[in-house]
């Protein structure tokens, strides 16, 4: 049986647009992007199946230019970390961060099997500047499992956060990264170069087991 969080976070992609419309709601470009990316899913989804690579890259393709990887890295680094990092530094973290991003979830998001997914409809008052949304991904059995995505307006929406089933993938790296800087003694290049084993350690705990779909 799958766990809980390998149906909600086949729709981790599905918040990031693709294609983006200026006057579109958080709302709306959530609901056009899972249309497409579960469009694309099953028209490749097994050469994908064959070919992890090709998958990785089409994920990267899609999340690269809309996730706010910067304001994503600063987080997990910490304003501790971030501060005294270089512009170079910088940008190798956010580039290995968005790498591993598409091997944690990569394969969680090949057992999509048409789930039902919902966008909520937006509650109260909306900032116009950052704000939540709301999902629900039914499963097989009618089980409802809530994802809550946290966007900023840079111009268009990004994705800064995501919280699943009450799982903060944020903190869960950002705690991580913390653990990473002490073993290595605070040798940034160090961890920013390990950054892949700090994400499959992260995997390892309760709540990484969860988010990347472990059974």
């Amino acid at each position: 049986m799958l766990t809980a969080l390998r149906r909600g976070l086949l729709v981790l992609l599905a918040v990031l647009p693709l294609f983006t419309q200026a006057a579109a709601s958080p709302h709306q470009v959530i609901q056009q992007t899972t249309d497409k990316l579960l469009a694309d899913l099953k028209a490749n989804k097994d050469r994908y199946r064959q070919d992890p690579a090709a998958f990785y890259d089409a994920l990267n393709e899609i999340l690269g230019p809309v996730v706010d990887a910067e304001g994503i890295s600063r987080s997990i680094m910490t304003v501790k970390y971030a501060r005294g990092a270089t512009p170079e530094q910088m940008t190798r973290f956010q580039e290995n961060f968005k790498r591993s991003l598409m091997q944690f979830y990569g394969n969680a998001l090949l057992e999509y099997n048409n789930q039902q997914i919902r966008v909520l409809p937006p509650s109260g008052k909306q900032d116009d500047k950052r704000t939540s949304v709301a999902m629900e991904v039914v499963g097989r059995q009618g089980e409802v499992y809530p994802v809550s995505y946290t966007m900023v307006n840079q111009g268009e929406w990004r994705v800064r956060n995501v919280i699943i089933n009450g799982i903060n993938i944020g903190k869960l790296f950002r705690d991580q990264f913390a653990d990473s800087m002490q073993k290595n003694g605070g040798d940034l290049d160090k961890t920013i170069d390990g950054w892949a084993e700090v994400v499959a350690r992260a995997k390892d705990t309760p709540a990484g087991q969860q988010a990347a779909g472990d059974e």
